[in-house]
Parts: C-alpha cells; structure tokens; sequence
C-alpha cells in the first residue's frame, strides 16, 4: 500500500493552498509577502528573497527564541535548536566528520547491510504471502534502524521481519511530535502552564523525553567505558573532541530527528510517485542494468554516483514533495530584501518549498509535471540553483 506523501495538518494544507493560488494565478507573486505582513509573518516567494534570508543575510534571521522554545525540552543546546556561535561551532563540526570519506562509507557500508539484510527480505517475503504493507510504516523503520546505527552505534532492529514494537522509537516519535504540538496552542502560555503543572500533554512529553534521555546517556556511559578507538559512529567520534555528557545528547538527537521522518518521507513520496510512473520505472533499471551489468548485486557507491537518471529522478521527486514544506526564521534587526520589499525586526519569515517547487515563473509550464529530465544536461545530472 503506497501512502500518500504529504500529511498536512488542516491548518497547513490550507495555508499551502492559498500560498500556491497566489503564486500560480496572481502577476504580482509577492502579493502573498504583503498580505502575510499583517500577521507580522513575512512569506518568502521570489527566490532572491530566499537566498538573501538564508544565505546572503543568514546571520539576521535566526530561528529565534520562539522557535527554540518549542523544541528545547527534547533538542536542547542541538544544531537545530540553536543560533550563532554554537550553531557555527556545531556546523563546522558536523561538516568536517560528514565530509570525510570514511563517514561516506561508514554509513554506505550501513545502508547496504540493512537493505541486504531486512529490507529486502521483508518486502519479498510480503510478496510471496501477497501481504499489504504500508510503505510508510517500513521506510520509517528502515531509516530509524540506519539513523540509530550512524548516529549512535546502536541497532533497535525495527525492520526485523516480525515488524517489532520499538520502545525508543515510540517515545522519540511521541517526544517529537509532543514538542511540535506547542506551536499548535492558542498562546505559549497554555503549554508553559501545561509544563508548569506537568499535566496534559506536557506530562507524557517529559516521560517520553525521559526514555529518550535514559538511552542516550546509556550509550554515551557505555561508550566511555569500552573505548572509542573501534567505532565510527557519530557519537563516538564527537566524543573525541566533548567532554560535556548533555551537550553530547543534545548534538546526536537532533541528528536523529534530522534524518528520521525526512528520510522516510523522501523515500514514501518517490516510491508512490514512481508507482504512477512506469516509465521512468523503466528508464531507471535500464540505467542500473547498463552501469552494474548483470550482477545481482547491491550497487557499489561509484557505481551509485554513476546513475544520473536516478538521481535526476530523486531531486524530482524533492521538488514537488520536499519533505520539509516551510520553514520560517526571525528577523534580527530591520532588512529589505532583493525586491525592496521591508522587513521589520520580529518579522517572521517563512519560505515555502513545496509551493516554490510548483511555481510557474520559476520551473516553467510544466513546472507539476514529475519530469526527471528537467535534471539532465546531455544525459548527466545537472543541479539546478538551490533556491
């Protein structure tokens, strides 16, 4: 059973219509910027005004207090949730480790296996009972089992045929889901009381964060005790270089929360677009039979980088279905954009990818047909402008 994509709260799905009709059927795309402004909420359309938010001005549009409020209790001092310094300490870390060859195998080497391994024979042994799974469901537990493993070191074995109910998974996905809720409220206040109180849901948040918090320092305490020099996952290798127990935690959840449901969410969305399209279906095993032969195995990651088709079909399919929709960020200090457009301090500004990657003016008339080619430059992938 293929899922659909995209589950947008009421709310939002309208917020994203009303955000695409003024792009789609209006000459002035910006109109939907000034309308927003009454809402003291600046909605990013043009992709100038993205790029100067965040790129060229990206130090006068934080995430704010508002934004790190909401998350705190579970992401803490995490790349996510913080600004400035730390932000800049944390990214320039991640970049270095992320960026090494060995981490790029490191976590090749640990997708290959649990494909290998559970994927594969979970998916042929529903097809051999003519049993419905929901893909869903399977690509969140692969990419918990595959986030966990770079993450921590640590395998919680979802994908297991027997499809096990995971007590980590549970109450990272309750804790995450919890902390987004506030933003639901009428105020702040309501949660903060709620908090305060420790009742509602603000008491099944601290339990969840709880359990989360258990495992984490488990495996840090674990970790110290037995040595780093053989592992490579993310902990032990930040281990190397942070002494402080919490900030550790903090920095490898937010690693989890980054590449869980994004990861899920991308993998659902192209496997439903591809059930629509069984030519490009075909176009990509023609690729991988000319690049891999009539080996039957796995791809190796040079053969991977070979296959531009596919990766110009997987960018295709981010376009259309990103698996973060919005994001918004605070105005530091008073700006104006590209277009001249005034921002005044406290401004919200939000970008909108899924409505930027249906816009007209900027992929052309065809621009909600899924058309992997648009990617292909005389057969080689050929990245577009990021915003």
């Amino acid at each position: 059973m293929f899922a659909r994509p995209i589950f947008l709260r009421v709310g939002e799905k309208i917020l994203l219509i009303f955000v695409i009709g003024i792009l789609t059927f209006s000459a002035i795309p910006k109109l939907a910027l000034f309308i927003s402004m009454f809402l003291a909420t600046s909605s990013l359309l043009i992709p100038e005004n993205v790029e100067h938010m965040i790129k060229t001005k990206f130090d006068n549009y934080p995430k704010g207090k508002p934004f790190s409020a909401l998350l705190g209790d579970l992401l803490g001092r995490g790349i996510f949730n913080v600004d400035g310094d730390s932000w800049k300490f944390q990214r320039k870390m991640a970049s270095f480790e992320l960026g090494s060859v060995s981490i790029r195998m490191y976590a090749f080497d640990l997708i290959n296996t649990e494909i290998r391994e559970r994927l594969i024979p979970l998916l042929s042994s529903a097809a051999a009972r003519q049993e419905v799974l929901d893909l869903q469901d399977v690509f969140r537990r692969f990419s918990f089992d595959n986030i966990c493993k770079f993450s921590f070191g640590l395998d919680p074995g979802c994908l297991e045929l027997s499809l096990p109910v995971c007590d980590f998974a549970l109450a990272f996905d309750s804790a995450s889901k919890l902390s987004a809720e506030r933003a639901l409220a009428a105020s702040p206040m309501v949660w903060k009381i709620k908090r305060l109180l420790n009742i509602g849901s603000e008491r099944e948040l601290k339990e969840a964060i709880k359990k989360v918090n258990e495992l984490a320092e488990g495996m840090i305490n674990q970790k110290r005790k037995v040595g780093l020099s053989n592992s490579n996952d993310l902990l032990s290798r930040f281990m190397t270089s942070i002494s402080d127990d919490r900030y550790l935690r903090d920095i490898v959840i937010s690693f989890l929360l980054a590449g869980r449901d994004t990861v899920a969410s991308g993998l659902t969305s192209f496997f439903w677009i591809l059930s629509q399209h069984p030519e490009v279906v075909s176009a990509i095993r023609e690729e991988m039979e000319k690049v891999t032969g009539s080996s039957q195995e796995l791809p190796s990651y040079q053969e991977m980088l070979q296959m531009h088709y596919l990766n110009a079909a997987i960018h295709e399919s981010l376009r259309l279905y990103p698996p973060v929709q919005f994001d918004s960020k605070f105005a530091q200090e008073d700006d104006i954009l590209p277009d001249g457009t005034f921002v005044p301090r406290g401004t919200r500004a939000t970008y909108h990818q899924y409505a930027m990657g249906r816009m007209e003016q900027v992929w052309g008339p065809d621009c909600l047909d899924f058309k992997p080619e648009r990617w292909l430059k005389k057969g080689a992938f050929c990245a577009r402008k990021p915003f």
